[in-house]
């Protein structure tokens, strides 16, 4: 193994035993689960790349905490736990317990929008645009544009535009917006990270003009070994302390414990705003439990404590983000279009210029994801046309500029020798991608459509 990418920084002591198909076998689940990856059973794959969130391997640690689980329905131990591992590593005032991301992103989005106002975002993910419009709020995309570029190589390309959102403000008015969402990395851009620059300026933009910042900070850890890495000045900072000054500029965020928790289920709201606060706990009763668990169990909150703790680690974030880019710059080195630079949770296949051959409104990232996994018995994700949905007023296919398919890495889960098969899968089907045959709908639901959609060749 090359220097440059760190050795696993742990032991394996337990393990889960996984079966290869035939292809024959492969290409009949896909036909059954209708060529959509989210529909197929997991014992079918053989590496699972699908996602990130609640797909990673616990430590010893982390188990032993699951065993002093306090399941009292109120204010159970574990809870004041993970209340206080996040005041301290985040610095926000008030905290609210959730299922996982998108019950924090519900409970925000409630509390936080007027009907009719905008919400400008730095690249919209599909569950936070979903709740925001569900709450009458209008989208408004502000990252730079280098982000919708797969080609340009930049050390941020997630940064917040600054003339883009002075823009908004001052053709509508900063009281016609409801809040600036700026997520910690930037998923659909490939998982791209934020200079502390940029935070720091748009927290300064949005309090001369008195607009609210909340963060997506789903993969802050990331975000934070970017900035240390690549921004003058952090390169000795530890990874506390550029998480806590990254959440120094906001008014409060949405988390996914499920992400750089490295738990498996969880989540919770920040905010900095007693009045939000109270808004927050009242409505968590309704949609989630109590404020003291908020749909997790007293382990889960236990194991979330710990998990956070542990991803503060640098030996953990450092082989974290290097596994990922061996397999992107395997990739590279091949010919492979992939977006870069390579981010920090997955690589994302350029499908448009991977399926150049395939009209677009034959689904290129859909059908590139299923072909990947016939091939290979790999899982991905599609990441473009699907994803983005339909605009609710003109019904029309939202076509972003990446259509992309996303190899998300699991944390602690796979090897490097893992990734090597994965890097072999798409190599091959690269070299023999006129073969790949478009796709078609059958089945299209009305809401978050990639999820239980369904589809069959063209």
């Amino acid at each position: 193994m090359n220097s440059k990418y760190p050795p696993e920084p742990f032991r394996i002591k337990s393990i889960e035993y996984v079966k290869m198909l035939s292809r024959g076998e492969r290409e009949q689940a896909a036909k059954e689960a209708g060529y959509n990856t989210f529909l197929m059973n997991s014992e079918d794959v053989y590496i699972d790349l699908l996602t990130d969130s609640g797909t990673n391997a616990m430590s010893d640690k982390q188990w032993a905490g699951m065993m002093m689980g306090d399941e009292a329905y109120a204010g159970s131990r574990n809870w004041f736990h993970l209340e206080t591992t996040v005041k301290e590593l985040f610095g926000f005032k008030y905290v609210i317990p959730t299922h996982q991301g998108r019950g924090a992103e519900n409970l925000l989005s409630t509390i936080a929008i007027k009907p009719g106002q905008l919400v400008p975002g730095n690249m919209y993910f599909t569950t936070t645009r979903y709740h925001q419009e569900a709450n009458g709020g209008i989208f408004k995309d502000i990252v730079i544009d280098e982000a919708h570029d797969p080609i340009i190589d930049l050390p941020f390309k997630g940064n917040v535009c600054l003339k883009k959102l002075q823009s908004l403000i001052e053709e509508y008015g900063a009281d016609k917006i409801a809040y600036v969402c700026v997520a910690i990395t930037v998923n659909l851009a490939g998982g791209q990270p934020v200079s502390m620059h940029n935070l720091r300026e748009t927290s300064a933009l949005c309090k001369k003009h008195g607009i609210r910042m909340f963060m997506d900070a789903t993969r802050c850890v990331e975000n934070a070994f970017f900035i240390k890495e690549r921004e003058k000045g952090y390169e000795d900072k530890s990874i506390k302390e550029i998480i806590l000054e990254q959440f120094s500029y906001a008014d409060g965020c949405t988390m996914s414990g499920k992400k750089d928790c490295i738990t498996n289920i969880g989540g919770f709201l920040c905010l900095n705003d007693e009045e939000l606060f109270t808004q927050a706990k009242e409505l968590v009763v309704v949609f989630e439990g109590m404020p003291s668990y908020g749909g997790m169990t007293g382990r889960d909150m236990e194991a979330m404590a710990i998990g956070l703790k542990e991803s503060l680690e640098f030996e953990y974030i450092e082989h974290r983000i290097m596994q990922v880019r061996y397999l992107g710059d395997r990739l590279i080195e091949a010919g492979v279009p992939v977006v870069q630079p390579i981010g920090g949770h997955g690589v994302f296949l350029d499908a448009s210029r991977f399926c150049e051959h395939l009209p677009r409104e034959q689904l290129q990232a859909q059908t590139l994801a299923a072909h990947l996994y016939i091939e290979s018995g790999v899982r991905s994700m599609e990441r473009g046309i699907v994803s983005a949905g339909r605009d609710k007023d003109t019904g029309k296919n939202h076509c972003p500029n990446l259509e992309t398919v996303r190899l998300t890495i699991p944390r602690r889960v796979y090897t490097y020798s893992h990734m090597d098969i994965v890097a072999d899968a798409c190599i091959k089907l690269y070299e023999n991608r006129e073969k790949i045959r478009g796709l078609k709908w059958v089945y299209e639901p009305k809401h978050l459509r990639f999820f239980t959609s369904r589809f069959e060749y063209v």
